[in-house]
């Protein structure tokens, strides 16, 4: 903490000498120790605070600048230790800069008024004609976000969920701005009523307007050049560039916006990853991806999800205005030039190709593909099972994960198969069912779409390789290396010891849990229970740290229903029939994945290969480019995966012989 002290004659005289200028030199207070040859052509006026200038930064090129105020004029400004403020075109005002930091050729940075940095602000997400509004802070979260948008049927808890973010606002609210320690602002525009966090970086930006920069040492924040926002908050470890536009926007931790991308009244969850399209009113979950110019996302709410070029949705019917949404659960895709009619709910890590005119609800058949075919829909239940590019995405989300902050704010799950996922399989395979009964054909409607029977008898069998895969996981993760020695410990060891679980699960934004334990957070939430934005936080932390626990209890149940055993007289032959299945399930599934990867092989692919040469050369140059199919690191995975998942089968069949 400096000490400060009030400037004398001598040196007050020296200042002017350098072409400075005070409204009040009595009004200008500085570091015991500081170098007044250090500040230049510089005008105070109001409270002034300066700290030491005693060290040099070294720029890229090899230039070396000292700290010091150089060409500049500060209003109620404390500068901190070991900055350099130089070539400011128009002013600074009512700021509290940090220590080390480097502000150059800028035009304004100022605080006009009490603010809340962008806390506060209200976004319209999902219904562009309101509705949905999502209070947007620095501490809010994907979850708390969900509640806010999608349970109005709880309106006492939405409405507790508002006057908490509004009271967080508060809170922060002031009438002088923070300019934290370490921070670099050069050739940036117009900043007003922005909070700058530790270590965040401005370059070039066009225009930061009433909004949050929540940057850190552990994870700083870039904004790159030509970068307009306002009404904004953009969370540590992201990176917004290239001349992207936001309004009215939350930025989730360690997103990377850029190439020109444009979004309005959305929001974006950890890691996402935007460029060069467009968003209206979105709910980009964690990890939604899009790359193309041509790309439009609309109303609509995502998560793990890929958008291919082209994509776009409708949010209207040309009668009512924009007041439609849909929703792209967990981990779907869509290819080039897809669209989808508002309102549509499509299944997780389900894919989306062609156009589809019809409005679709395939929540209860995942992991399926809905093609456009003649102007007509056509899914394919489950066939995204036996996809590599699936399995792919489920190992390489974890790996992309790039938030750095101790404290995250998003609640993320990335299991392919949970209670969340297998549940709709269950109910799949009874709606696949329920369809023969009917009267067997050929071809079957379902929703305003189609399905042959084949793919009917397909996507069964493929989600009860799923449902067997999932709870032989389950099974194995509980028994493995227990001790267990007969049919009574095995009992004893498979009673779930976490009292919630059993149930409906859902999708929270990336977080899976239990419908019922949501529902007591609802009702704490609104019997003040839970009555600050910190405390949601903590609690949405520890739903997501008994995952597993619960994951066990819902687990146990359906593989009593599913495999007809009681609990009461379970045995270890019980267990290691369920085991052996489960090899089988397994050795399908990767042997599926296995025959799609060689499809990327097969002569087809080399296409383009081998350029003026003949079929011999396109082999060679692809295998150059591509690599060998037995070599692939994918296909190795696959294979690999069978043998390691056979021992642990044989291990576990061996441990239950008693």
């Amino acid at each position: 903490m400096n000490a400060y002290r009030h400037l004398q004659e001598s040196e007050v005289a020296q200042l002017k000498t350098q072409g400075c200028a005070a409204e009040d030199w009595d009004s200008v207070l500085v570091s015991n120790n500081i170098e007044l040859k250090y500040i230049r052509n510089t005008r105070f006026s109001g409270e002034i605070r300066l700290g030491a200038f005693r060290k040099h930064f070294e720029l890229p090129g090899g230039i070396r600048k000292h700290s010091g105020i150089f060409q500049a004029t500060l209003h109620n400004v404390t500068v901190g230790d070991d900055c350099c403020i130089e070539n400011i075109k128009n002013y600074i005002a009512n700021y509290d800069i940090g220590h080390d930091c480097f502000i150059e050729n800028c035009d304004i940075i100022l605080v006009d008024s009490r603010t809340s940095f962008g806390n506060g602000v209200e976004v319209a997400v999902l219904n562009e004609t309101g509705g949905r509004e999502v209070i947007i802070h620095n501490l809010l979260s994907a979850q708390e976000a969900y509640m806010e948008a999608m349970y109005r049927h709880h309106p006492k808890m939405t409405g507790r969920l508002r006057e908490m973010a509004l009271d967080y606002a508060e809170s922060i609210s002031s009438d002088r701005g923070t300019i934290g320690s370490h921070c670099t602002i050069v050739d940036s525009g117009y900043i007003k009523n922005v909070y700058v966090g530790n270590f965040c970086k401005i370059e070039g930006s066009g225009r930061l307007k009433n909004g949050s920069l929540n940057s850190n040492e552990a994870a700083p924040i870039h904004i790159g050049y030509g970068v307009v926002c306002d009404d904004f908050i953009i969370s540590s470890g992201s990176s917004v560039e290239d001349g992207t536009m936001l309004t009215r926007c939350f930025v989730g931790q360690a997103c990377s916006l850029g190439h020109t991308y444009s979004a309005s009244n959305s929001l974006f969850f950890s890691n996402c990853q935007e460029e060069n399209g467009e968003a209206c009113a979105i709910f980009a979950g964690p990890f939604t991806v899009t790359h193309h110019k041509s790309t439009l996302l609309i109303a609509g709410m995502f998560s793990f999800m890929n958008a291919g070029s082209g994509s776009n949705q409708s949010n209207h019917m040309y009668k009512l205005g924009p007041i439609h949404q849909g929703v792209l659960e967990r981990g779907s895709k869509t290819t080039s030039d897809s669209y989808i009619l508002w309102p549509s709910r499509i299944g997780a890590f389900s894919l989306v190709m062609g156009r589809h005119y019809q409005n679709l609800n395939t929540s209860d058949l995942p992991f399926s593909y809905l093609i456009e075919k003649d102007g007509e829909s056509w899914v394919f239940p489950g066939v995204n099972l036996r996809s590599v590019g699936t399995v792919r995405d489920a190992q390489k989300w974890p790996k992309r994960d790039k938030r750095k902050d101790p404290m995250r704010l998003d609640a993320v799950n990335f299991n392919l198969l949970s209670p969340f996922t297998i549940a709709k399989m269950l109910r799949g395979i009874a709606i696949l069912k329920g369809m023969s009964r009917e009267k067997l054909k050929e071809y079957y409607s379902f929703q305003s779409g189609h399905m042959k029977n084949s793919s009917r008898e397909n996507g069964i069998k493929l989600y009860d390789l799923g449902i067997t895969k999932f709870l032989g996981n389950s099974v194995i993760s509980r028994l493995i290396d227990s001790g267990i020695g007969s049919d009574e410990e095995l009992r004893e060891r498979l009673k779930p010891y976490h009292p919630d679980g059993a149930g409906e699960w859902i999708d929270l934004s990336g977080m899976i849990a239990p419908k019922k334990v949501i529902e007591k957070l609802i009702e704490d939430i609104e019997n003040g229970v839970v009555g600050t934005t910190d405390t949601l936080l903590k609690r949405f932390a520890q739903i997501h740290g008994e995952y597993y626990d619960m994951e066990w209890t819902w687990a146990y149940g359906q593989l009593l229903s599913y495999f007809g055993l009681q609990a009461d007289s379970i045995t270890s032959k019980d267990i290691i029939g369920i085991i052996e299945k489960w090899i089988e399930a397994v050795t399908s599934l990767d042997m599926m994945l296995y025959k799609d990867a060689a499809k990327e092989f097969d002569l087809t692919s080399m296409t383009g290969f081998g350029a003026d040469g003949n079929e011999d050369d396109a082999i060679v140059d692809f295998s150059q480019v591509r690599g060998k199919f037995d070599t692939n690191p994918v296909v190795q995975a696959a294979l690999q995966h069978i043998e390691v998942k056979t021992a642990l089968g044989k291990k576990m069949i061996s441990q239950l012989g008693y």
